[in-house]
């Protein structure tokens, strides 16, 4: 069972990160419809990792992943409507979500372990940096939220090889380099649309 969850849950968010990379760049339709399978193909490798790390008793990580959903759909819902400027509604519930799950997560596991006792917990709160702030930066095509990602794929990256998950530590070292990738071809994008709106 746990193998099958690693390639599920792994699997799954590699295919998102190749998604997110290669939207960079691309012209507008097909940028659309790459983030929208990256998004739900998102969204549906969450409960994977969300059994693995509860059962892990990693508490900060399980509720990133839970927590991180509704900044996931606020993504999908931009793409989908394909609005530049973000709803206004969904981007209010989307944070207020992020910021709750990141306390809750946090005092969970500071409860569990009786305080920040362990070197998984300082990974932990990479990941949920990373993964909360990069999934709601990204959603509102901010481009800087692939710094974000990267941290999140070296602290998980780093958890997973702690906690002997070969498969899951090998997408997330893959998926680091999708990420560089992403944020790359992100920027060259941003620096030529800010060029040819000051020629204009």
């Amino acid at each position: 069972m746990d193998i099958i969850l690693q390639i599920w849950g792994g699997s799954f968010y590699l295919i998102n990160k190749i998604c997110f990379a290669f939207a960079e760049g691309k012209e507008r339709n097909r940028k659309r419809q790459l983030k929208i399978i990256g998004w739900v193909i998102y969204i549906l490798g969450v409960p994977a990792w969300v059994i693995i790390l509860i059962i892990k008793h990693d508490w900060i990580a399980a509720s990133i992943e839970a927590g991180g959903i509704p900044a996931m759909l606020f993504g999908l819902f931009n793409v989908y409507k394909n609005s530049e400027k973000p709803n206004r509604f969904f981007d209010i519930v989307a944070s207020f979500f992020t910021y709750a799950f990141i306390i809750f997560g946090t005092s969970y596991s500071i409860y569990d372990y009786h305080g920040i006792t362990s070197i998984s917990q300082f990974l932990e709160i990479g990941v949920m940096i990373g993964f909360l702030l990069g999934s709601y930066l990204l959603a509102k095509n901010k481009t800087y939220g692939w710094l974000f990602f990267m941290l999140m794929n070296g602290s998980m990256g780093t958890l997973m090889i702690i906690q002997s998950k070969p498969i899951l530590a090998i997408q997330q070292a893959v998926s680091f380099c999708f990420v560089v990738y992403g944020f790359i071809t992100a920027t060259k994008t941003d620096r030529m649309q800010n060029l040819h709106e000051k020629i204009i």
